[in-house]
This record gives structure tokens, sequence and C-alpha cells, in this order.
């Protein structure tokens, strides 16, 4: 499967760049962080959405109960150029009365170890590190 972008100089330091699915505007430190991301926040929510699609699939698939959920992901950056985050934790949030909280444990493990291709590819250049938080409701 080929993925294509395309992306446009919008002028300053403010970019468009369009898929299939539609517009998603980034910039690299221009006036407009306020609109858009940086290109490197854009990588922390591609991993936590690649996680987080598989999430949702295997809490259906597995039947298990949860009420709500979310992932923080914080990463550090390099100290050199190219600036690359080097570190990365992310922190899973399960909201819900009834947790199966060994279920969970095997959902997160199945996407960071077999389904989440944006995991595999943060993996060859940093080091992540995965929590995961039960909240009872």
């Amino acid at each position: 499967m080929i993925n294509k972008v395309q992306t446009t100089w919008k002028g300053g330091m403010l970019f468009e760049s369009t898929n299939p699915g539609g517009k998603l505007s980034i910039n690299d430190g221009g006036d407009s962080v306020d609109v858009a991301y940086t290109p490197k926040a854009l990588m922390l929510a591609s991993l936590a959405g690649c996680s987080g699609l598989d999430i949702a699939s295997l809490v259906k698939k597995m039947r298990v109960d949860v009420d709500d959920f979310n992932i923080d992901v914080e990463a550090e950056l390099t100290d050199e150029h190219p600036k690359y985050y080097h570190k990365v934790a992310m922190t899973y949030h399960f909201y819900g009365s009834d947790l199966d909280q060994k279920k969970l444990q095997k959902i997160v493990d199945l996407s960071i170890e077999k389904y989440c291709g944006v995991m595999a590819m943060f993996e060859k250049f940093a080091d992540v590190k995965v929590n995961i938080e039960y909240h009872a409701q």
C-alpha cells in the first residue's frame, strides 16, 4: 500500500497537507501555533491515534466494558540537531465502573507489540515507556 500526501506552503511558516480524508494544517514554529500542529507534535498525535484505534477496536472485539479512555504522550527531544524524540512516555487512562485490568493490559500489549505500526517506527529511534492507569467511576 502506498500513502501519499501533498504539502503546500501557505506563507510564513504555515503549510497545509492534503490526504484522501481531508486537509490538515501544520507549521514549524510560526505565528499560527494556536491553529496548527508542529510536525513533531503531529508525530505524537499519530502515535496516540494509531494505538487508540487499536484499543477501540480490541475493546469492542474482546467485549471489555470501558466508559472512556484517553492516551497522554510526552516526549523528550535530543539536544543536538537534527533534534528528534529519544524518550517517549505513553500513559493510557481507562475509565469505568467495572474495568477488567487483565484484559485491558492485554489489549494495550497487543496494540504496542503487534498492531500499531507507528509504535514500531517510534521504537526504531526512541525509548518508549508505557503506563496504564485505571480510573473507577
